[in-house]
């Protein structure tokens, strides 16, 4: 069986996994010792048409890879409220001087730029190919795959980037069903407000409307039995429902594409192994209030690449754990937080528009939450 030495292996060619592949061959590293593993070929992934919001600090990223402009649509407002109840907040470009609070694309678009900084950097790409088995010693890990046959790759650090390899060597830390689910849709609206975000708070948990060229990405999260029930209408009524939870701040919602929904949850798993670490996904699924899941996995890869830039060593997976354990644990904070509310209680949803209203009279208040949403912690 055929056996090629890698000093990393990614697991996982997602935006996370490439992005770290991209940062790494930016440094002192020799690209072909880099490798990705994926199942899907670039081409299907590149044809997923989810919507996908990009924090400032994302862009940064990407911008230093060379895998920046995309098509996509500029954030410049992002209004947070409570709906019918007492409670807001605008988070406004202009309050920090940046030409956007954050960006929506697809994620095919995301995928296909960085395949290609990928494929010009000539980083090692196995796909499609399905990771079988992992063998750890002392010195690095073996892994089984299928790519056109049998074949062994061995590396001296391996990093997860999407999935679960791993989780049979790891402790899940943190694991919440929410008892919601998000619905997701592409919507119109008869009076849009161009380049502003919603987040609205809704009795049964966040509504969030993201630009999108002339429409709007909806991510809906309500009761699983309410989803059932939104999904199996036709479109007129699913609108109407849509309109008398979200509010009529921009006109009439006159279009939806077809829907999908998943359940929600929460997984965090800050394990690792000696010579392996997850990231991205593979480290922590969020629920989706805030936007934060896919800007969290980049800020990982971000802080890994710089590592390992140094040494490709056990002691570089250490530190990541510890430098990255701060803002891991503020997100994961802020979306369990608010997601719980609304699995609770009126009175906490009281305190949430409280809240609100109050980080919208107290300036130092407001720019930590946008920096927070904007930045994170790296």
């Amino acid at each position: 069986m055929n056996k090629d030495n890698f000093d990393i292996a990614i697991c996982g060619a997602g935006p996370v996994g490439m992005a770290l592949a991209a940062l790494l061959a930016r440094s002192s590293l020799s690209p072909a010792r880099i490798v990705l593993i994926d199942a899907k070929t670039l081409a299907q992934a590149s044809v997923d048409a989810r919507a996908i919001a990009l924090s400032h600090g994302s862009r940064q990223i990407l911008e230093e890879i060379g895998a920046w402009p995309i098509e996509s649509t500029a954030i410049h407002q992002i209004h947070v409220s409570r709906r019918g109840r007492f409670g807001r907040s605008l988070i406004d470009r202009s309050q920090h001087n940046l030409p956007a609070l954050g960006y929506v694309t697809r994620y095919g678009e995301l995928v296909k730029a960085l395949g290609a900084v990928c494929m010009r950097a000539g980083v090692t790409v196995l796909r499609p190919a399905r990771v079988l088995s992992s063998c750890e010693g002392a010195d690095g890990l073996v892994l089984k795959i299928d790519s056109s046959g049998p074949r062994e790759l061995r590396a001296a650090i391996v990093v997860q980037a999407e999935g679960g390899l791993f989780s049979d060597q790891q402790n899940k830390t943190r694991h919440r069903d929410y008892q919601q689910t998000a619905i997701v849709a592409q919507v119109r609206t008869s009076a849009p407000i161009a380049h502003r975000a919603y987040e609205r708070f809704t009795d049964e948990g966040p509504l969030a409307l993201l630009p999108l060229g002339a429409d709007y990405a909806l991510v809906w999260c309500v009761r699983p039995e309410t989803a059932r029930a939104l999904v199996a209408l036709d479109d007129a009524a699913f609108l109407a429902q849509l309109g008398t939870a979200f509010g009529t701040r921009l006109g009439r919602f006159t279009q939806a594409s077809q829907r999908a929904s998943y359940a929600l949850g929460l997984n965090a798993d800050a394990g690792r192994t000696q010579r392996s670490v997850a990231i991205g996904n593979a480290a922590q699924t969020l629920h989706p209030v805030a936007g934060q899941g896919l800007n969290l996995g980049l800020r990982d890869a971000a802080v890994l690449a710089r590592l390992l830039a140094q040494s490709a060593t056990p002691d570089r997976l250490r530190q990541f754990t510890q430098l990255r354990q701060q803002d891991r644990d503020m997100t994961l904070r802020l979306t369990d937080t608010l997601a719980r509310i609304f699995a609770n209680t009126m009175p906490l949803q009281a305190v949430l528009g409280l809240s609100l209203g109050l980080i919208d009279m107290v300036d130092p208040a407001r720019y930590l939450l946008a920096e927070l949403m904007m930045y994170g912690r790296r």
